[in-house]
């Protein structure tokens, strides 16, 4: 058993003073901690602001965590047993503590002593300690509305060697869970040592996670008295305007990567997170919820957003819970005569069908038993549903009925479509559709739609060739959106080149933060001495930001790999395999990792390393085509022709509409002078696209070199009717 510290009696030890500094050239924050003493606790608070505080006590940030006891600790203990996928986690008591025994990291048993609870409603998770101040959150959560044990991911085996087991990474409380469910969270992660110091003010979300520490406000009114006038130190008043309120809510409601340190209330909330994107497997192709999203990136799509509607209008900021019931939330703005009726919704008063938010707010079910509904607030397209695959409420709700029976009846009760809507753009360009990127540069460019469209569209362009739309993305990195900004720098960031350098540099003073650290990553292939003179100090500023970044995200996977791309991006390749073998160390079965690493070690001619890389993929993911291809491609440049033939037919077989594995296979039976098998290759690629000009040529040079000039010759005017332009084919064809 684990010796145990509690980490709500830590206070810092490291005695600063907070400050505000003056903002060099506007953009520049002080980065500097909050000490814990300027957070004074509820009992504070509730001194002066007495009805706040009691609807405060209770609520879901109340009780987003506290120390496990008799009054906080909701599950049963009394000698429980609970299995699930072959795990049987056994609860019980001893004296005053709780104890679960269940599966550790070793694959073994152990007895593990309950240090905190995790939430209240719909359900309650725990967590116990391990070595170097990692805590974990046990993968078998209590119902607290059916009060009962349950798996938190009842049909995902996951093996205790593997990242997202409970007792590793994925449920790890110090990286994936602090940050937004304590006050005044300093993560201190060291990465020599693979250690946590982490440390809080206040154990939950107290009134001062969201106002801000309240030592200058109490101070003020000592003070002054009657004659206190607010001074603007707090956060999230009456005077905060509404997107800057989503925007401070946003901070523990989105799912986000983190630029700063800590969060210590300076600027806004992009100079410390940048939220997620409307991306595939994370949000449905119209942008509708499907991962664990939470709410901003969905509450940004919606016209409520753009006309200012905020949190506040629907719930209480102290007890969380909605102001009204039923359909009069909806009525504080959309007048019931018109909308609360069987006329425009056709269903019977009164009923599920007749609410409001299960047409416009269908949801799901994360964590096992958490409903979440979509913030997007949109009008139901089954249309696009046959289209494209996505959900629509009213096939969600019944459930006998299909897509197709639910556009039709959408078409019958309501008509056409009569207005475009973002997603009938965005979906097409998310599913790549032939011509789905004309969609998505519309949206790009098109400021009348919410910026987290625009800035998605310009993001997912990219997997339709980016180098086509330089010109577009270099557009965008002035755009009045830091999201497109960001966006855009992602996607030019990604291409192996210094050509955007002059379009960066201004970019390094951006007034975000994390505008300014994507930039410097993107300026990774530029030398520090070639920096002009005007830019060195930003420079120098930026530079540490992003290194700071970096440390503080070095627990998580993707943090280690933009480390080894950045590497690559200087050309230190040794750097970068070790930034990369340092990612796998956390993820052993993250394979997108091995075969960067393995295309490294071909690189730095470690041969044995690349194809060991190459055959452990191959090992735990059989069915991936790609692999078996870059194996393939590596043992035709060490000349190991055979072994190269044997992998990409396997690959062949898999990945049967890869034009590029026709085409190498094909020139390695030319290389053997197998000229049958090499023709029938070409030949099978060409059903597949028979335009190609790549496997035209090679199957004319194959004829050419197997004595068959007429089948030659036809080819090469095939290639010369498709592409004109192409002074190679006409010579071609004079010399055969």
């Amino acid at each position: 058993m684990y010796s145990i510290f509690i980490l709500a009696i830590i206070s810092c030890d490291k005695k600063v003073e907070y400050k505000e500094v003056e903002k060099d050239k506007g953009v520049f924050l002080s980065g500097e901690m909050i000490p814990d003493s300027h957070f004074l606790g509820d009992q504070k608070c509730k001194e002066c602001h007495q009805d706040q505080f009691d609807k405060w006590k209770g609520s879901d940030h109340d009780k987003a965590m506290d120390l496990a006891d008799s009054v906080s600790v909701l599950g049963d203990f009394n000698n429980k047993k609970f299995t699930s996928q072959g795990v049987t986690s056994h609860f019980y008591k001893k004296g005053k503590d709780f104890y679960v025994n269940t599966e550790g990291r070793d694959g073994k048993y152990h007895d593990y002593k309950i240090i905190y609870t995790f939430g209240v409603t719909p359900l309650q998770q725990y967590i116990v300690q391990f070595p170097n101040g990692h805590y974990q959150c046990l993968r078998t959560a209590w119902d607290s509305v059916k009060n009962k044990w349950f798996d938190l991911y009842p049909d995902f085996k996951v093996v205790h060697s593997e990242w997202l087991h409970w007792s590793r990474g994925g449920l790890n409380w110090n990286n994936m869970c602090s940050d937004c469910h304590s006050t005044n969270v300093r993560k201190n992660y060291d990465q020599k040592t693979d250690s946590y110091n982490t440390k809080f003010a206040i154990i939950n979300v107290n009134c001062e996670a969201c106002h801000g520490p309240g030592k200058q406000h109490v101070s003020d009114v000592e003070k002054l008295g009657e004659k206190y006038v607010a001074s603007g130190t707090f956060q999230m008043t009456t005077d905060t305007a509404p997107r800057e309120l989503v925007d401070e809510c946003a901070r523990c409601h989105m799912r986000r990567e983190q630029f700063s340190e800590f969060f210590n209330f300076e600027g806004t909330v992009l100079d410390h997170y940048y939220p997620q994107l409307l991306e595939e497997r994370l949000y449905q192709a119209d942008g509708q919820i499907l991962d664990e999203d939470y709410v901003y990136g969905s509450f940004l799509q919606s016209k409520m957003y753009q006309n200012d509607v905020t949190c506040t209008n629907c719930h209480d900021a102290h007890t969380l819970k909605l102001k009204f019931d039923g359909n009069k939330l909806c009525a504080q703005c959309h007048v019931p005569e018109k909308f609360d009726t069987p006329e425009h919704h056709f269903h019977q008063p009164n009923t599920e069908g007749a609410k409001c938010i299960n047409c416009h707010m269908p949801g799901r079910f994360y964590m096992g038993n958490d409903f979440r509904r979509d913030h997007s607030f949109r009008i139901p397209r089954p249309d696009l549903s046959v289209k494209y695959g996505t959900p629509n409420a009213c096939a969600g709700c019944h459930k006998d009925k299909d897509d197709v029976w639910a556009a039709k009846s959408f078409k019958k009760l309501f008509g056409e479509v009569d207005s475009i809507h973002f997603s009938e753009k965005l979906a097409p360009g998310i599913t790549m559709q032939p011509n789905g990127h004309v969609g998505l540069i519309e949206l790009m460019h098109d400021k009348h739609q919410p910026e987290i469209v625009r800035a998605s569209a310009t993001k997912v362009l990219s997997n339709y060739n980016a180098q086509n739309f330089v010109q577009d993305y270099i557009s965008l990195l002035n755009d009045d959106s830091a999201l497109v900004r960001g966006a855009s720098v992602d996607v030019l960031s990604s291409m192996n080149t210094t050509d955007y350098t002059s379009y960066f540099l201004p970019l390094l003073e951006d007034p975000k933060r994390s505008i300014r650290i994507k930039t410097f990553y993107g300026l990774g292939g530029v030398a520090e001495t070639d920096i002009p003179e005007v830019y060195k100090e930003s420079y120098a500023k930026v530079k540490k930001e992003f290194y700071l970044h970096l440390k503080t995200n070095a627990d998580f996977v993707g943090a280690r790999m933009k480390k080894g791309d950045y590497y690559l991006k200087q050309g230190n390749i040794t750097k970068a395999i070790e930034s990369f073998e340092s990612a796998l160390a956390i993820d052993n079965i993250n394979n997108q990792i091995r075969l960067n690493l393995a295309t490294l070690y071909y690189n730095n001619k470690e041969y044995k390393k690349a194809e060991e890389a190459f055959t452990t993929v191959i090992e735990q993911e059989p069915t991936y085509g790609p692999v078996y291809y870059s194996l393939a491609l590596m043992y035709a440049e060490l000349n190991r022709v055979d072994e190269a033939i044997v992998q990409l037919k396997k690959a062949m077989k898999i990945m049967p509409e890869n034009i590029r594995v026709y085409y190498n296979l094909g020139l390695l039976y030319d290389k053997k002078q197998d000229y049958k098998n090499g023709e029938k290759t070409l030949i099978s690629g060409l059903k597949v696209e028979a335009t190609n000009e790549g496997l035209l040529y090679a199957l004319a040079y194959l004829y050419s070199k197997s004595n068959q000039k007429e089948k030659a010759k036809n080819i090469v005017k095939r290639l010369i009717e498709l592409y004109p332009n192409n002074q190679q084919y006409p010579n071609f064809l004079n010399q055969l």
